[in-house]
C-alpha cells in the first residue's frame, strides 16, 4: 500500500513501501513523540549514522529534546558508533545477540526487517498504533531491557578485553558437553571438580578431561587442581593413575550426588545435571546445565565447593587420627606390658633363684630403662602440645657434644659385639674446631641419640648376615638461605647404609606414631623435630639417593651470636680429621 500514514484517530497496522514514505511515516512519528524506546540490532547504528537521511532524523530527535532509550548488540565494529549515539540518547543498554529492529512511542510502534545489508535508507516498515500492539511491544522492550546492561560497561569491557558476564541455562547435551571440555582446557590457575558419582568420573575420563588435568598439573607445579569423588572400585583404576602420574593433583572421597559442580580459576562455572547416573557415556547421563562466569555467582558456587572440601578434608583428618590413636594405644600398650612383664617376672625368679641375682637385676634394670624411656617420650610428647615444653638455653660446643655421643655409641657397639662402623667428621672453617650454638643440653643429647638409635637399629638388621654396616656423622657450618636469610648455621647429617625409610612412612615420618617397626611408638622423631623447631632449626630426611639402601637425616641449627658475627673464609673442599671422634 502506497500511502502516507492516516490521522491518529483510526486505528490500523500497516505496511509502507518505498524510501520516500518510510521518511515521512519516521518525521510524524518523531513529531508526535515526547519519548521513544528503540531496539537495533548489531548493523543498525551504521545504517543511522552512515545513511544521510537518517543522521538529520537524529538531529530532529535532539532538537525536539524526544528522550531516546536504546538497546542494541554492542561488538567491536560498532562501538565507535555507539559512543557517537550516546551523545544524543538518554541511555543505550547492550544485548548480546539481539535481532530485531523497531522503536516504540507513546502511542505509536515501528519496525523494520532485521539484517539489512545496504547503507541506504530501509525500502519498507510496519506501522501500527493499535492500542494493543503497542503496549505488547512495549512489553517486549522492556524485558529487553531489565536484561541488557549498560553500554558504558560493554564498551569498557570491549576496550579492556573483559569477558563480559554470562549466566546461561543449557538444555542441548552437545553444547555442554563442548562447554565442559572448553572449561577444563582453559584451566590455568585452579580448577574445583565436583563430580556426582564414582562413575561420572569415568565418563569423564573418556571424554578425555582426566589425562588434560593429568598432563596440566605435570607441566604447571604451581596450578592447584581439587576434585571429590565417590571412590569405589569403579574408580579406582583412574584415581591411581592420577596419583601416580600426578601427584599435585588432591582427590577427596565424596557422596552421591544429583549434580556435578566444575570451576575453573574463580572465573567460571559449570554446574551439570546428574539425569541417568548408571549411563556409560556423558551425553547419556547428563540433563540442563547452568554456565557463568558472574563473579558473585561463581565464588558462591565456589563456597560450596570449599565447604563440602574442607567437611571432607576433616573428615579424613579425623579417621587418620582415630587409626593412629588406635594403632599408638596398641603399640604403646605392647610396648609397657613388654617391660613391665619382664621385671615382674625377673623380680619372681630371684626369689626362687638368689644365686642368679646379677643377672636378674641387670635384665630388671634394661626394662626398667626401657620403660622409663616410654613413659619419658609420652611426657614429651604432652608437654609438646601442651607448649609447655621448657629448654634451659647455653652456649655449647656442638662439635664436643657430638664428639661425646659418637664414643659412647662406639663403645656400646664394641661391648655388643655389633657389626656397624661409626664414624665422625666436622669440617671446620679457619681452623676453628668449635661450633657454638645456644641450646638445650639435654634435649640436644635427646635428639642426636635418637636419630643415631635408630641409624643403628636399621642398620644391625640390614646387615645382620652381610659386610660390616656404616653410619656416617658429619656436621658443617654454612649460610642460611632459607627464606632469604643468610644468616649462619651449622648442619649435621647422619647417613647410614641400612633399610632405608619406608615408603609408606615418608610422608608423615615426623608425625606422632608413625612407625613401621616391630617396636617403638612413632613418637621419637615427632618429638625430635619438636625440640629442634623450638631452637629455631629444621629437621629433614630421604632415603639416601647415592646408594641402593640407607637413609640420611639432617638437622640444622643456627649458630650462638658470637660466631654469627666471626667472618668466616671458604670451608675446606676435604674432609678433615679436626674433631673426629
Amino acid at each position: 500500500m502506497n500511502t502516507t500514514a492516516n490521522p491518529r484517530s483510526t486505528e490500523r497496522t500497516e505496511v509502507l513501501y518505498g524510501q520516500k514514505y518510510v521518511i515521512n511515516t519516521v518525521l510524524q512519528f518523531l513529531s508526535q513523540a515526547e519519548k521513544i524506546d528503540s531496539c537495533g540490532d548489531h548493523k543498525a547504528l551504521s545504517l543511522i549514522f552512515e545513511v544521510e537521511e537518517y543522521k538529520e532524523l537524529l538531529s530532529n530527535l535532539k532538537a525536539k529534546g524526544i528522550k531516546l532509550r536504546y538497546i542494541t548488540d554492542i561488538t567491536k565494529d560498532n562501538i565507535h558508533y555507539c559512543k557517537e549515539l550516546l551523545k544524543f540518547a538518554k541511555e543505550i543498554r547492550h544485548l548480546g545477540g539481539i535481532r530485531t529492529n523497531f522503536s516504540i512511542s507513546e502511542i505509536e510502534y515501528l519496525s523494520s526487517m532485521t539484517g539489512n545489508q545496504t547503507l541506504e535508507p530501509v525500502p519498507h516498515i510496519i506501522y501500527s498504533n493499535v492500542r494493543a500492539m503497542v503496549e505488547e511491544q512495549k512489553y517486549v522492550f522492556e524485558s529487553f531491557w531489565n536484561k541488557a546492561i549498560l553500554a558504558e560497561q560493554r564498551i569498557r569491557e570491549i576496550e579492556e578485553g573483559i569477558e563480559p558476564e554470562v549466566f546461561e541455562i543449557i538444555a542441548e547435551r552437545k553444547k555442554i558437553a563442548q562447554t565442559f571440555l572448553d572449561l577444563i582446557r582453559s584451566t590455568k590457575k585452579e580448577a574445583l571438580v565436583l563430580f556426582p558419582n564414582d562413575k561420572a568420573m569415568v565418563r569423564a575420563d573418556r571424554l578425555g578431561i582426566i589425562d588434560y588435568l593429568v598432563e596440566l598439573s605435570q607441566k604447571e607445579k604451581d596450578v592447584s587442581i581439587k576434585i571429590i569423588c565417590q571412590l569405589s572400585k569403579e574408580n579406582v583404576g583412574i584415581v591411581n593413575k592420577v596419583s601416580e602420574q600426578a601427584p599435585g593433583i588432591r582427590i577427596l572421597n565424596g557422596n552421591e550426588s544429583l549434580y556435578g559442580m566444575y570451576i575453573i580459576d574463580d572465573e567460571k562455572l559449570l554446574r551439570v545435571e546428574s539425569r541417568d547416573a548408571s549411563a556409560e557415556t556423558f551425553m547419556e547421563a547428563i540433563g540442563f546445565a547452568v554456565y557463568s562466569n558472574r563473579k558473585n555467582t561463581v565464588q558462591s558456587f565456589k563456597s560450596v565447593f570449599e565447604l563440602l572440601w574442607n567437611e571432607r578434608t576433616l573428615n579424613e583428618e579425623l579417621k587418620r587420627a582415630d587409626k593412629m590413636q588406635k594403632e599408638f594405644i596398641n603399640i604403646a600398650s605392647h610396648e609397657l606390658r613388654t617391660p613391665t612383664q619382664a621385671i615382674l617376672s625377673f623380680s619372681e625368679l630371684l626369689q626362687t633363684h638368689p644365686e642368679r641375682k646379677d643377672e636378674m637385676l641387670q635384665a630388671m634394670s634394661r626394662n626398667a630403662i626401657r620403660l622409663q624411656k616410654l613413659t619419658d617420650d609420652i611426657l614429651d610428647v604432652t608437654r609438646i602440645e601442651s607448649k609447655t615444653l621448657m629448654l634451659k638455653i647455653e652456649p655449647l660446643d656442638l662439635n664436643d657434644l657430638i664428639s661425646n655421643i659418637v664414643e659412647d655409641y662406639r663403645n656400646q657397639i664394641e661391648k655388643n659385639n655389633d657389626n656397624v662402623e661409626l664414624l665422625y667428621y666436622y669440617r671446620p672453617r679457619n681452623n676453628d674446631s668449635k661450633i657454638i650454638v645456644e641450646a638445650d643440653r639435654v634435649r640436644l643429647i635427646q635428639v642426636i641419640s635418637n636419630l643415631l638409635n635408630n641409624a643403628l637399629k636399621f642398620t644391625k638388621k640390614q646387615d645382620k648376615e652381610s659386610k660390616k654396616g656404616s653410619i656416617y656423622v658429619t656436621a658443617e657450618k654454612k649460610k642460611n638461605r632459607e627464606n632469604g636469610s643468610k644468616n649462619q648455621e651449622v648442619v649435621v647429617s647422619m647417613k647410614d647404609t641400612g633399610t632405608g625409610i619406608d615408603p609408606e612412612i615418608v610422608p608423615r615420618l615426623f608425625t606422632k606414631f608413625a612407625t613401621a617397626s616391630e617396636t617403638g611408638t612413632g613418637l621419637g622423631l615427632f618429638i625430635c623435630k619438636s625440640i629442634v623447631e623450638a631452637h629455631g632449626g629444621r629437621i629433614w630426611a630421604e632415603n639416601n639417593p647415592e646408594s641402593k639402601g640407607g637413609a640420611v637425616f639432617e638437622l640444622s641449627l643456627p649458630l650462638g651470636e658470637q660466631q654469627q658475627q666471626q667472618q668466616q673464609s671458604p670451608s675446606s673442599s676435604n674432609l678433615t680429621s679436626g674433631g673426629r671422634a
